[in-house]
């Protein structure tokens, strides 16, 4: 999962830039990149780091221009070298720079064709780069000395034809503009907004519309699935359904986890769903553990918070925080590498013991993927006095890999994987644990905007929205990311807190 931004402005924009990476550096903590444009020049930093560590002054008064693009990056395909940070940047036609949000399920395939048939190398592994060398070759073909919008919609409706999978792409290509457009199932995010001021329009593109409330834009709309948006280095604006047969169908799991609560993504308030989420997720806790001697209900900061409240109101318990997050530390599932995750889970959360003595807590997370932290976190309940500790997920069990760019790429690496919810509580030492329904997640979202009939579900159902992913298409991305060597590692860890769970009966 990454963000990304563009903005072409009427004076210059390095500023805005960084303030909107900054909002969203949720989305990524591995690297941060801004590139501007200024008299037909790029103007390039980036790095491996937040955002506040990338860009110093110096960085900052190097990146003049009144157009640019931005993005943060955490690793799913690829590695985590800053040799992949982005936006990365080819010097013909024109000379594009190019941020990408999303993962291809093609791109094996494309590799061979990019280098056949455009002679272009790709320098990494990453996909975004292949992506950008297949939108510079479809614009190769245009003969003027500029592009039109026409040129500009002719060159995203053949690249939507040749990828799949999930892309929110910006890139600002010089003397030209910046070009922003989405994958027609939309399945990555992507809003627009427009600043008016005495010098004229400003428009800007961002994975979350935050973004452009921080930044002090007016949001207009989401960017349709299919849609490419022009706006021109004048300041016009343009746009163009370029696919076929789009369709809107977001991955819910923006709704769960990565996108920040005051974002609205394709008419939903991220903050709504959750809350509906937690309304659900309590009516079932009320109807399957009528019989419980819950006192205290305790979410994990920070996502699950606002389910939390939700499930404790519907449920008429106390809720109270019992948890102290250390903000400076990140996001432990977004973090590049199973060891780094386990040893930031005590760095990043304390308990506070008196909310936990002698009583029964009921713990809920935004959802369980690999385990880890939820074994280690009930750990510490127990510890702090806890007499007994039941577990609620506001997601349903996650069973599937993630292809769409959420850095689930293995089954071997999901607790839920090949196990039922009895064996998932006895990992991770739960006295009771609960799922929220598929039907009802999908609902709970589904509320806030009945027009989305469908969303991208397939970590917990095995359905890709794409079409093109089977079982050996899995097994060659485990092998690509090398998550194949990872795996008996997690495996070993699992069997680790099965014989810990056995020794302490």
């Amino acid at each position: 999962m990454c963000g990304i931004v563009g903005i072409v402005g009427k004076t210059p924009v390095a500023q805005s830039l960084y303030d909107g990476l900054t909002v969203l550096q949720h989305r990524g903590q591995d690297a941060a990149g801004i590139i501007t444009i200024e008299q037909n020049r790029f103007n390039l930093r980036k790095a491996n780091g937040l955002v506040r560590d990338v860009f110093h002054t110096r960085h900052m008064k190097r990146l003049s221009g009144n157009m640019g693009i931005g993005h943060v990056r955490y690793p799913t395909a690829g590695s985590s070298s800053s040799a992949e940070a982005q936006p990365f940047y080819v010097n013909s036609p024109f000379g594009i720079a190019f941020a990408h949000n999303g993962n291809l399920t093609n791109s094996h395939d494309l590799q061979e064709e990019v280098f056949r048939i455009a002679r272009r190398h790709i320098n990494t592994s990453s996909d975004s780069e292949l992506l950008l060398n297949i939108f510079a070759h479809e614009l190769q073909n245009c003969t003027e000395l500029s592009v039109s919008a026409e040129d500009i919609f002719k060159v995203v409706t053949s690249v939507h034809k040749k990828i799949r999978g999930a892309y929110a792409v910006v890139a600002a290509i010089i003397g030209q503009g910046v070009v922003a457009f989405r994958d027609p199932n939309g399945i990555r995010p992507l809003a627009l907004g427009k600043r008016i001021t005495e010098m004229g329009e400003e428009y800007m593109v961002a994975s979350e519309s935050v973004a452009l409330d921080t930044v002090g834009f007016t949001f207009i709309r989401d960017v349709a699935p299919g849609e490419a948006i022009f706006i021109t280095e004048q300041g016009e604006l343009h746009t163009q359904q370029c696919a076929e047969q789009p369709s809107t169908s977001p991955c819910v799991f923006e709704f769960v986890y990565f996108a920040r609560p005051d974002s609205f993504i394709d008419g939903v308030s991220v903050y709504a769903s959750r809350v509906n989420m937690g309304r659900k997720l309590g009516e079932k806790i009320a109807r399957e553990w009528a019989d419980l001697d819950i006192d205290v209900v305790i979410p994990i900061p920070e996502t699950s918070m606002d389910v939390a409240l939700q499930i404790a109101n519907t449920l008429g318990l106390p809720y109270r925080q019992g948890f102290v997050k250390n903000r400076y530390i990140g996001r432990t599932f977004i973090m590049p590498g199973q060891t780094m995750r386990k040893q930031s889970v005590r760095r990043k959360l304390n308990a506070i013991s008196s909310e936990f003595k002698d009583k029964s807590v009921l713990l809920v997370d935004d959802s369980i993927v690999r385990g880890t932290t939820s074994g280690q976190i009930i750990e510490m309940a127990r510890e702090s006095g806890a007499k007994k500790v039941y577990f609620a997920s506001a997601a349903p069990e996650i069973r599937f890999p993630n292809v769409y760019g959420i850095d689930m790429p293995s089954a071997n690496e999901l607790i839920a994987y090949g196990r039922e919810i009895e064996q998932i509580a006895d990992l991770i030492q739960a006295d009771g644990l609960i799922f929220q329904d598929i039907s009802d997640l999908v609902e709970a979202v589904r509320e806030e905007n009945p027009d989305i009939l469908r969303f991208e579900t397939s970590v917990f159902d095995g359905n890709y929205i794409t079409g093109d992913v089977d079982q050996e298409y899995l097994e060659r991305i485990d092998l690509a990311r090398g998550e194949s060597s990872r795996a008996p590692v997690l495996q070993a860890e699992l069997s680790n807190l099965e014989m810990h769970n056995m020794d302490s009966d």
